[in-house]
């Protein structure tokens, strides 16, 4: 087959990319060529047509704008496809030849940064895990937020219950894993999860070591001490190798690695989650009905997020329980300053995806322009807390950075309703930049300048029904009537003739003419590099917007616990380290919100390590025993989170574990009967 230069550069990087839908930057369109087309036009439900069609060499392709893209991506990602992006790298006008192009970006389920394509509330997580002599280590990053997490454990299911509980969307593993007994534990877990499995020199303890060495500095790596412990610097190597592989555009967002103490935290199993509905109702799967549903009044997408790991990994160490719960009883006592708090908090945007995209170098005029915004609260929000003493309360105060700098620099560069692409233009705010102010009003003041240089010539020449006008042939010309053609002045060179005019240019006019056609062209593209500056200028700031955005998302959560406590009359549990667990007039905090017309009957429990150490409840069919059940543990929970409790009165000893099962069912999906899984799951007990 005969092909175009253009169809052997894209097959040359189909080559380099044969796992991924490409899509090839083709002027305003990106475009996918043959197999790439047939199965794109499918799911994306677009008219797949060819080139050449008709004749034997005929390519199958289609095309979206590239203003749309994100949301065709995004389609493409939920079916489990990964789509590089591959965009002209140099200005077609000045390319010999073909356009240069490359992949800039590769988007998978689980590199996904843009908005529009992820869920608000919930992390999006891509991970790695390698195992060695029964020694788990695992990796974790969100690329959209620039959280690095790892862990290591020497138990195995405490490490499966760690995985399946990050909800991942796409793992990267060494190939040597293929049909490996912990690979198929954790498929058996989690099936909605994208694999791809690399070779094992890149997966490598030494090579892995030096890639974290490489990228992130002294400081930072002694918090995770690569020397002991090889068996997670394998896995975190590896998916920063991964995202290093994938991301062309930087990801300097990605700045720390935090040890996930697994031991520090109260251990919840797969099914313990999903017996408690904390997340998914277990008919259905659905958001509404589960106990994150009824927490979740926070006013921010970092607040979600915050409050979701909150309930994910409740605390086991009664110091930290009460310093969230202090902050919590704190605001919940002040009424006005809680609704001022929230009414601040709600103007203020996903800084940590914001600063993700600005790292990236994916951000937009808009996300600059909501990144102010939300800058622009915090002198306000501090304000606010100011009277509050509590300690965690103390620390956001002293932690959000009001940014000063980042707000001036926006404030006067960016107008405050940018276009959605930089490409569209008009995005620098007038007086930013002298030059771009010129090409600006060349191409804006157009009519003016005509006008002027109409009425002074026809001043110059006596000559009072002349005109100066412009069509796309000819470009701008002065028409002179046959009857005044005479007195054209000599400067005047004749550029069309017409029936009853002739048309011509001065000198005056070729100069505008060369300037304005080029004006509005040098406009867009000193306004991308202005931008792309702009952008730069913040993304150095990163580690500010970071921290911020760590502290605002602790102050969201913590106010939507006081939020909650409020409005459903909680109470503040006692926490302490001691074998005792009290509760007066508990209530289950779903079951009383999803029945308010039959109210909730509250009811006591006390257990200790001496007389009360098993209890055994009876009692017919839809008595109530399970949600009895269900009652305790999460009011456990919620004490060790930090929350308030739905109860008159509790006293709660912390646990390091917590199990339940409740009633038979059984899993088709995954091949198990009811006995079987009963039996699976009382040996996890």
């Amino acid at each position: 087959m005969k092909l175009t230069p253009a169809m052997r550069q894209y097959l040359e990087i189909k080559e380099r990319y044969k796992d991924c839908i490409i899509f090839f930057r083709m002027g305003d369109f990106y475009e996918m060529f043959f197999e790439d087309a047939v199965t794109a036009s499918r799911i994306l439900e677009i008219t797949l047509t060819s080139r050449n069609k008709g004749k034997e060499n005929s390519i199958p392709f289609c095309g979206v704008p590239h203003h749309a893209a994100a949301a065709y991506i995004s389609k493409l990602i939920d079916e489990g496809y990964k789509v590089a992006i591959c965009e002209q790298v140099e200005d077609p006008k000045e390319a010999k030849g073909i356009v240069k192009r490359e992949v800039v970006r590769v988007v998978t389920p689980g590199l996904v940064a843009d908005s529009e394509n992820l869920s608000a509330k919930k992390n999006n997580f891509l991970a790695s895990f390698s195992v060695k002599n029964e020694t788990f280590g695992l990796a974790f990053i969100d690329i959209s937020t620039g959280e690095f997490w790892v862990s290591e454990s020497a138990e195995r299911e405490v490490f499966l219950n760690e995985v399946a509980g990050l909800d991942i969307r796409e793992l990267v593993l060494c190939d040597d894993l293929k049909g490996s007994d912990v690979l198929k534990s954790f498929c058996f877990r989690e099936n909605n999860c994208i694999i791809n499995f690399l070779s094992f020199d890149d997966f490598s303890h030494e090579a892995s070591a030096d890639l974290l060495k490489e990228y992130f500095n002294e400081e930072v790596l002694q918090d995770i001490d690569l020397e002991n412990h090889p068996v997670m610097v394998q896995a975190a190597g590896t998916v920063l190798r991964y995202v290093k592989d994938t991301q062309r555009e930087g990801f300097g967002h990605i700045n720390s690695i935090t040890w996930h103490e697994i031991q520090g935290y109260l251990l919840l199993d797969e099914t313990a989650k999903k017996n408690l509905e904390l997340f998914a109702t277990i008919q259905g799967g659905s958001k509404v009905g589960t106990l994150f549903h009824v927490l979740d009044e926070t006013v921010t997408s970092i607040g979600a997020r915050r409050l979701r790991w909150w309930l994910n990994y409740p605390l086991f160490d009664p110091e930290r329980i009460r310093e969230r719960l202090a902050a919590v009883s704190e605001i919940k006592e002040k009424h006005i300053l809680r609704k001022s708090l929230r009414e601040l908090l709600s103007h203020v945007y996903d800084l940590e995806r914001l600063g993700g995209r600005i790292s990236m170098g994916i951000a937009n005029g808009r996300d600059l322009v909501s990144l102010k915004t939300s800058l622009t609260m915090i002198p306000a929000i501090k304000e606010v807390i100011g009277p509050l003493e509590s300690l965690k309360i103390t620390n956001v105060r002293h932690g959000i950075d009001e940014m000063p700098d980042i707000v001036d620099l926006i404030e006067r560069s960016i107008v405050d309703d940018p276009p959605l692409t930089i490409g569209e233009g008009y995005v620098i705010k007038k007086g930013y930049d002298e030059e771009l102010d010129s090409l600006v009003s060349l191409a804006t003041d157009g009519k003016k300048w005509i006008a002027a240089l109409e009425e002074k010539e026809r001043k110059r020449t006596g000559i009072h029904n002349l005109k100066v006008g412009f069509n796309n042939v000819f470009g701008y010309y002065i028409e002179i009537t046959k009857t005044n053609a005479a007195l054209a002045p000599d400067d005047y060179v004749r550029k069309q003739t017409l029936v009853n005019a002739e048309r011509y240019i001065n000198e005056e006019l070729k100069q505008y003419e060369s300037t304005v056609l080029n004006a509005e062209e040098k406009q867009k593209r000193l306004e991308h590099d202005l931008f792309v500056d702009i952008r730069a200028q913040i993304g150095c700031e990163i580690k500010r917007i970071q921290k911020t955005a760590f502290h605002l998302a602790e102050l969201d959560a913590l106010t939507a616990l006081s939020e909650v406590a409020e409005r459903y009359n909680y109470c503040c549990p006692k926490v302490n380290d001691d074998d005792f667990i009290e509760i007066i007039d508990g209530r289950h905090p779903v079951v009383e919100r999803m029945n308010l017309a039959d109210g909730f009957v509250p009811n006591d429990t006390l257990m200790d390590s001496l007389d009360n150490r098993f209890l055994m409840i009876t009692g017919p069919n839809m008595a109530g025993k399970s949600t009895y059940i269900r009652q305790v543990a999460i009011i456990v929970l919620l004490a060790q989170m930090g929350s308030f409790v739905p109860a008159a009165r509790a006293t709660i000893g912390v646990v390091d574990k917590l199990f339940t099962r409740v009633g038979a069912a059984d899993s088709l999906a995954r091949g198990q009967s009811t006995f079987m899984v009963e039996m699976t799951e009382v040996a996890t007990i």
